[in-house]
């Protein structure tokens, strides 16, 4: 496909997995379909030695060497601290195998190499292969960003959707732990801590093509319960086992198919997506969606969580809260870990840059919901587990609301309602 100014553009495909080797068997699955492509695999070692530094699959984790490059950054004590990103390009026929190491900020590094490549070779596609502990979508929104005065890589690129090989034991038993953390790169310098738990339910979410590992005659029913629990947690994602062939995973990388991603910082919007919701029982698995028009009580949100959160694996969406009316507030939860955090601003209707910098999809949602009084404002959650009991979590969460005396009211009294939630009111 061609630019505006008439360039034809080449092709980024992005892959990970849970596992060093399913990330290998992700790659070696996309390779089959587009074997001239360019491989840059992709480590990351935070400056204090913490973070994950594999190999980003394809070939070894290689030290410093080749031709240098730090992305415009010092190094050593100049560096700031920040990461080492060592990348290694292989594949594409002809083309030269390099290999480098820099210290820098990693989008900025890596959006480097992708632009150096689509000028060394016309309309290439580039295969890029990231570490296990990343948190893809604000990552690659961060690569795919361009600064201010700089080449967009949407003018030489176009995104293929994002491809995740799970291995299902793994990602069965990250699910469940909440107690350990992990680093994980997202869009800062550094790596940052998540639960085992939240960091699994994000690989599954940021990908548009979830492959899974074989599973013996033994395990069939187990590896089914996984396929139906990857399709409550990414209803858009097309997820394939393990025997997938090249023709059927060439529909599902190809731009204009059926799992063609948006622009990955549209993924970002905390409004967009979350009302996605896959219906029915699928091995058990099932989804419940509550949406609320009122703020909710953050005492009595607080309170209601016993009753909500269990048979839950994942829940994500938005909240008002009575005492943050123009904060919106993201709800995540994986296992029994629950994390609110204030994400932006309602849309005002007289903010006409605010509406501007919303994604399509928020833009197209705030309208839709608009009320004259209250706005974009509302409540909606996705959860996802095994035997959910859907009345008592929409009957806890409706009890939490503000009845029709507290709506009554008006702020600037909900801002006097006690917050166990957050701990501290806005402004104190």
């Amino acid at each position: 496909m061609a630019d505006e100014s008439g360039r034809t553009r080449g092709l980024l495909s992005v892959v990970y997995g849970n596992t060093p080797e399913m990330r290998g068997r992700a790659l070696e699955i996309l390779l089959r379909a587009a074997p001239r492509a360019i491989v840059l695999s992709v480590s990351l070692r935070a400056a204090d030695g913490g973070g994950r530094g594999e190999s980003g699959g394809h070939g070894e984790d290689h030290e410093s060497g080749g031709r240098g490059g730090n992305g415009g950054h010092g190094q050593g004590h100049e560096s700031g601290g920040r990461p080492t990103v060592q990348r290694f390009i292989s594949g594409g026929g002809a083309h030269e195998r390099w290999a480098r190491g820099a210290t820098g900020i990693p989008s900025v590094i890596l959006r480097q190499d992708l632009l150096e490549l689509s000028r060394a070779e016309r309309a290439p596609h580039v295969v890029l292969s990231l570490p296990e502990h990343i948190d893809v979508t604000p990552f690659l929104a961060d690569v795919w960003r361009p600064p201010l005065g700089s080449t967009p890589l949407a003018s030489r690129y176009e995104l293929a959707p994002v491809v995740a090989a799970l291995d299902v034991d793994r990602f069965l038993a990250d699910l469940r732990c909440v107690h350990q953390a992990v680093p994980v790169w997202g869009d800062a310098d550094r790596p940052a801590p998540l639960t085992l738990a939240e960091a699994a339910a994000r690989q599954a979410e940021g990908a548009g093509v979830l492959i899974t590992g074989g599973a013996p005659p033994e395990t069939a029913g187990r590896h089914a319960g996984v396929q139906a629990l990857l399709g409550h947690l990414n209803p858009s994602a097309t997820v394939l086992g393990d025997g997938v062939d090249a023709a059927e995973l060439t529909a599902a990388v190809t731009p204009g198919g059926r799992a063609l991603p948006a622009d990955p910082a549209d993924r970002l919007d905390p409004l967009a997506g979350s009302s996605v919701c896959r219906r029915g029982v699928h091995h058990g698995v099932s989804s419940v969606l509550w949406r609320a028009r009122r703020p909710l009580h953050p005492e009595r949100l607080a309170e209601a969580l016993h009753r909500v959160l269990p048979g839950v694996v994942r829940g994500r969406g938005h909240l008002w809260l009575a005492g943050r009316p123009d904060t919106i507030v993201v709800w995540r939860s994986a296992g029994g870990h629950v994390e609110l955090a204030e994400a932006g601003r309602w849309l005002a209707r007289d903010d006409a840059e605010a509406w501007r910098r919303a994604s399509p999809e928020r833009r197209t949602l705030a309208a839709w919901f608009w009320d004259d009084h209250y706005g974009e404002r509302r409540n909606e959650i996705v959860f996802t587990g095994g035997g959910l009991d859907q009345d008592r979590i929409r009957t806890g969460l409706d009890a939490a609301l503000l009845d029709d005396g507290e709506l009554a009211l008006g702020a600037a009294e909900w801002a006097r309602f006690p917050d166990p939630l957050f701990g501290t009111r806005p402004g104190r």
